[in-house]
């Protein structure tokens, strides 16, 4: 047992996402910027290794909910928030929106994220093709600004191992990523299930093939997060995120403050001041009668124990159930839990996360309500296309004959970076918006969301014409 005055001779690192994940992982996204103000100069002086505030759903939200600006949130905060590094969370090619934008897109975005005050890129791609990253890092890097590269983790079963996700798939993704000039790598691991003596051997696998700062992000989920940072800050993790204890747990990331409490007198204490997070965790209480109507009440356990079995995250667990809301099928969930495992496994075994969770968990709403691919989704096309990338396992070639038939994008699947097959679209989106597009802000913002920003950018500058054809 170590002595209470043992000295912190490799501190853990703390990322805070209280300000982003946390509040789109229990409130759906839903925290206002003004809410953030009060607490910002404090959060600033914790002494965080970054903060977490922009990117993932936040930019769809703010406009289309929150009446705010997407683009003005880090500047703002940017005032009160000084010295800690500002984090986003960007899906490679995807950006923050829902499909893969052409490269003068994504250079563009970066380019304006980077002038608006972002600091730290953590860039992953939903299949785990780094192609899909190349467009990011390079203007990341050409900025001046942190490329930290992200893995997105998953299982082949219970456990680390089987067909597909391995300890050597991992470390060969962590290679890949270092040889594109990542500054840090990031296990990510968003359905919370990465398990804590998974975790050990994981951390220490790739610590040992890689000198860059690894860092781990997982979600409560499964009720093991906790569990598994302690045991990979054991084996040697850099960082961990977690979140102010109002806004851990559930869905979100491992609360901070039994993390500083269990690290204290350890050679890898945080050196964070637990009674100032008892003070910021106070404003959170206080905020919380405001957005508490989002919070997810349909269950007694703060943990889904179904994840460890069928590895469903809880945001397409929501998105499935409401489809099936609308089409009166609610009492078919259990079938369609086992329809998007084997849904899957024949597209390839991706990693759940957006986009791919949405089309995998669309597709197996359709195969159990109409029979199996009777009626297939354009997403799921060009899934097996190739436009989303390289699936961790082929797929079946009966099976991409079949979904692939008669499609108006083709019937062969490609090979190549997806976004070569991608012409420019800045130029036509600035002269389609036209002059409600103030800036390259306003057309960056019209091209992840034409159907909602248009709406936006009239009330805006208070214009109530129409966007000219």
């Amino acid at each position: 047992m170590k002595s209470k005055e043992t000295v912190p001779s490799n501190p853990v690192k703390i990322q805070d996402n209280t300000f982003r994940d946390g509040h789109q992982s229990i409130y759906a996204t839903r925290m206002k910027t003004e809410d953030m103000i009060p607490i910002a100069e404090e959060m600033d002086s914790c002494g965080f290794h970054a903060m977490e505030v922009w990117g993932g759903a936040t930019f769809d939200t703010m406009h289309r909910f929150l009446g705010e600006d997407p683009w003005m949130r880090p500047k703002i905060l940017k005032k009160y928030i000084t010295k800690t590094p500002f984090a986003m969370l960007i899906r490679g090619q995807n950006l923050v929106g829902y499909r893969h934008y052409a490269d003068d897109v994504v250079r563009a975005f970066v380019d304006k994220a980077c002038e608006i005050g972002i600091d730290v890129f953590r860039c992953f791609d939903a299949l785990n093709d780094f192609r899909n990253m190349e467009s990011c890092a390079e203007r990341i890097k050409a900025n001046g600004k942190q490329f930290q590269g992200a893995v997105c983790y998953s299982l082949t079963g219970v456990r680390l191992g089987g067909e597909v996700y391995t300890l050597e798939y991992f470390v060969k993704k962590a290679k890949e990523l270092e040889q594109m000039g990542a500054d840090a790598i990031c296990i990510k691991d968003m359905a919370g299930i990465l398990s804590p003596f998974d975790a050990y051997d994981l951390v220490s696998a790739i610590k040992k093939e890689i000198k860059l700062p690894l860092h781990l992000h997982s979600h409560y989920t499964s009720g093991m997060a906790s569990m598994t940072y302690l045991k990979a800050i054991e084996a040697g993790v850099d960082v961990v995120d977690t979140c102010l204890a109002p806004f851990a747990l559930r869905t979100s990331m491992p609360a901070i403050e039994p993390m500083v409490a269990a690290l204290r007198g350890t050679a890898r204490e945080t050196g964070i001041d637990l009674n100032k997070l008892l003070v910021l965790s106070e404003h959170l209480e206080s905020i919380a009668p405001k957005y508490n109507n989002f919070l997810s009440n349909n269950k007694l356990s703060i943990i889904d124990n179904g994840v460890l079995a069928h590895q469903i995250p809880g945001g397409m667990i929501s998105n499935l159930t409401g489809q099936l809301k609308e089409m009166n099928a609610l009492d078919r969930l259990g079938e369609i839990y086992e329809e998007v495992v084997q849904t899957r496994k024949e597209m390839g075994s991706p990693p759940l996360v957006t986009p791919v969770s949405q089309i995998i968990g669309a597709q197996a709403v359709l195969n159990v309500l109409f029979g199996r691919y009777v009626r297939i989704s354009n997403q799921l096309k060009d899934l097996v296309l190739g436009m989303y990338g390289k699936t961790p396992m082929p797929i079946d070639q009966e099976l991409t004959k079949k979904i692939l038939k008669n499609y108006k994008r083709g019937q062969e699947p490609i090979s190549g970076r997806p976004a070569d097959y991608l012409e420019p679209e800045m130029e036509a989106a600035a002269k389609n918006i036209g002059h409600l597009a103030r800036n390259d802000e306003d057309v960056l913002a019209y091209i992840l969301y034409p159907a909602t920003m248009e709406k936006f950018l009239q009330t805006k500058y208070g214009i109530s014409e129409s966007v000219s054809a």
